[in-house]
């Protein structure tokens, strides 16, 4: 068997074919494909990735990043994770400058981008309209988080981008044991233990193996751009991430 497929044939990859195949959310699925077919008229020449959007990074990453959703002309275009728009110029610029990204730009999913240390994947796969799912949708892709996080064995943090990614990662670690997981509310926090509030620089400890969580404001325009998340704060926090991860 070639390397290539190996790798075609490895856990990740799989898991990749079983979140491009979905269509379990028929809001999400009409969503996506219109914006497909509409287009922005800056990209009306280019073809729309217009499909789920798996995670993207190091296998062996210790890190693993949790945003929100495709870009309706970023990721759901170009078919990578934070890639085209100008949330992924503010994240990728800030892996670069951390040392986990191989580039600062991402404008394609074949302009040579990599790794290292860290993972990028998202809460729900699909664009949503008003960028924002309804909590069933959440649920659906649950399990595609689950697995792609069980894959990722080296990780150490969980980094989540915005509230709904930091409720993601908890209901991940409530599903996989966390003390807070017991069975008597909604979030399944035991009646003295608090759900834990999203801020941004909010951690979460947990006992090995489970990862770490920590939370980001999201890299969304409307956080980068008004001036609520800066370059100097997610570095802070990539920093804090490096340092509980051991990368």
């Amino acid at each position: 068997m070639s390397r290539r497929d190996r790798l075609e044939r490895s856990p990740l990859a799989l898991l990749e074919q079983d979140i491009v195949a979905c269509a379990r959310c028929p809001r999400l699925v009409a969503h996506r494909e219109e914006v497909a077919r509409r287009k922005r008229r800056a990209y009306a020449s280019e073809p729309y990735w217009g499909r789920p959007v798996p995670g993207f990074g190091d296998p062996g990453a210790k890190i693993v990043l949790v945003g929100l959703a495709p870009g309706a002309h970023g990721a759901n275009r170009t078919g990578r994770v934070f890639t085209g728009d100008r949330s992924g110029d503010f994240l990728y610029a800030a892996l670069h400058r951390a040392g986990f990204a191989s580039q600062p730009t991402s404008t394609t999913a074949d302009d040579g981008l990599s790794l290292r240390g860290a993972y990028v994947l998202l809460a729900v796969r699909c664009v949503p309209p008003d960028n924002l799912p309804r909590p069933d949708e959440v649920a659906r892709c649950a399990s595609f988080l689950d697995a792609e996080i069980d894959l990722l064995e080296g990780a150490k943090v969980l980094l989540a981008l915005g509230a709904i990614g930091w409720n993601a990662s908890l209901a991940y670690l409530s599903r996989r044991g966390h003390p807070v997981a017991g069975p008597r509310s909604r979030w399944g926090d035991t009646p003295h233990t608090p759900r834990p509030r999203f801020k941004h620089g909010a951690e979460l400890v947990t006992a090995p193996p489970l990862p770490r969580l920590l939370g980001s404001y999201h890299v969304s325009q409307q956080n980068t751009q008004t001036g609520r998340l800066t370059p100097s704060m997610f570095d802070k926090v990539l920093r804090r991430a490096r340092k509980l991860a051991g990368a």
